[in-house]
């Protein structure tokens, strides 16, 4: 987790922690990260803006 800063310092109702960090990385079946996007602050809206991202990749 740590390789794609998955995990590390966040600040929660600001008290920093150690966690999780939500973020969405796209890996390439090469094995080759196309994009990291490493805060999703909006769950609900980031499925949209993967999706973009694959589609204009195509």
């Amino acid at each position: 987790m740590t390789e794609y800063s998955a995990f590390g310092e966040k600040k929660m109702y600001g008290k920093v922690t150690q966690g999780v960090i939500r973020s969405t990385v796209w890996i390439d079946p090469e094995g080759i990260v196309k994009k990291h996007w490493r805060r999703v602050a909006k769950a609900a809206d980031h499925p949209a803006k993967v999706l973009e991202a694959l589609q204009a990749y195509s």
